[in-house]
């Protein structure tokens, strides 16, 4: 029986770490052909420094004498800046790499230089050292789409930590019961406001106004607001309780100035502004919503405005934009958006309009020009000089200094 080989090498998903510095790195699962299966973690980075080396070591099927005879698989280079996105988007390529490679021919796929470098390390065993104040997050590639397209891939898994700023109680078997500093992990975010949470084996929908993010107060992934908005029609009729909200009938149609992730968005109807339930809009022309109902009432969440006793980790306050900020800037854009379009400059002057040009070079008739008619008209327009012609040069001789006369000569 020969050394074991690798069999298969399956993409799980990625890991993003905080120690010594913010990283990502990839979950590969290593079948071997004695039927072990190990766990590793490697940058990719580190994938590519290995690309590196076997193309050196193999570089007719490298392509480097020549290209048609080519059989090792491309990898493209890492970016200067690894982000999140292009970790997630880089799982379908890197699969498709991994796949190639391990079916090469024995004196590639066999050899010692593979061998090695998926084998499993002591940094693939120990936990990586935890940060004081942020957890490691862990992205999983849904089963079954490590073979698909990147454009088809709904994305990883993604279980944030969040903390609840106050007690809440459940209204519904399909809610949870949380209590002030419970940390939860997120399994859903829903536009509406409700989010699915899990914590200690039990799941549920809560309040996203009742929960904050551990690393920022702000969501960075909230949206800016969009002065232009988008039209949504109105599928369920609402009374405003707060003085910033507003009261709406079914099938009213709106603009959507900015979507806010508790569930609670800023709309615009005519040149008024103000808070309405994202669960009760429907965008226009999109087909109605087969909802899923998050409490028996189907109530909206509450607002974070409402919420006595809030207690938050964080000093900076989360930024808030007043409603008259809304309407002032939304005002705004609507007024620029119709103006009319601007007057031309009123020195640009047309060739009809030039005085140095003779009438009988122009088939339109006497010149005008504007200033000077208007004014004869009785017009208060501003009048505009008459420009000189270009003197002769006998002319310039005569009245130019002796210098200049040396100059001309």
């Amino acid at each position: 029986m020969g050394e074991p080989y690798i069999s298969h090498i399956e993409v799980l998903g990625f890991e993003k770490r905080f120690v010594p510095n913010q990283h990502y790195v990839y979950m590969l699962m290593v079948k071997w052909s004695n039927s072990k299966e190990k766990l590793i973690y490697r940058k990719f980075s580190e994938i590519y420094d290995f690309h590196k080396v076997l193309k050196e070591m193999f570089p007719i099927e490298a392509g480097e004498i020549d290209s048609k005879s080519r059989t090792l698989p491309h990898l493209p280079a890492p970016r200067w800046l690894e982000g999140h996105k292009a970790t997630e988007n880089r799982q379908s390529t890197l699969s498709d790499y991994i796949q190639s490679l391990v079916n090469q021919p024995p004196k590639i796929s066999h050899c010692q230089w593979i061998l090695n470098f998926f084998q499993v390390r002591s940094d693939d065993v120990v936990l990586p050292v935890p940060h004081p104040t942020k957890k490691t997050e862990t992205y999983l590639l849904p089963k079954d789409k490590t073979k698909m397209n990147s454009t088809e891939i709904t994305g990883p898994i993604l279980l944030q930590s969040y903390r609840s700023i106050a007690n809440y109680k459940k209204n519904s078997k399909y809610e949870m019961s949380i209590q002030t500093g419970d940390i939860v992990e997120i399994v859903e975010k829903n536009e509406n406001g409700w989010w699915f949470c899990e914590m200690e084996g039990k799941r549920g929908w809560l309040p996203a106004s009742y929960l904050e993010p551990l690393e920022s107060p702000d969501e960075s992934e909230e949206q800016e607001p969009n002065y232009e908005g988008e039209p949504y029609k109105v599928i369920s009729s609402y009374t405003a309780i707060q003085e910033d909200e507003m009261s709406l009938c079914e099938d009213e149609r709106v603009d959507v100035i900015h979507k806010l992730l508790d569930g609670w968005w800023v709309i615009r109807k005519g040149d008024t502004t103000g808070y309405y339930p994202s669960m009760y809009l429907q965008k226009s022309g999109a087909t109605e919503k087969s909802g899923f109902s998050t409490n028996r009432r189907n109530l909206p969440p509450p607002r974070r405005s409402t919420i006595r006793n809030a207690q938050s980790i964080h000093k900076a306050e989360r930024k808030q934009i007043s409603q008259e900020v809304y309407r002032r800037n939304s005002k705004r854009y609507l007024q620029q958006k119709n103006r009319s379009p601007p007057v031309p400059n009123k020195n640009v002057w047309k060739q009809s309009e030039d005085p140095r040009i003779s009438n009988e070079h122009l088939n339109s008739g006497p010149l005008t020009v504007p200033g000077a008619r208007n004014q004869e008209k009785g017009s208060l327009g501003k009048m505009i000089p008459v420009i000189p012609p270009r003197p002769t040069l006998s002319e310039i001789m005569e009245h130019c200094t002796e210098q200049t006369k040396n100059k001309i000569k």
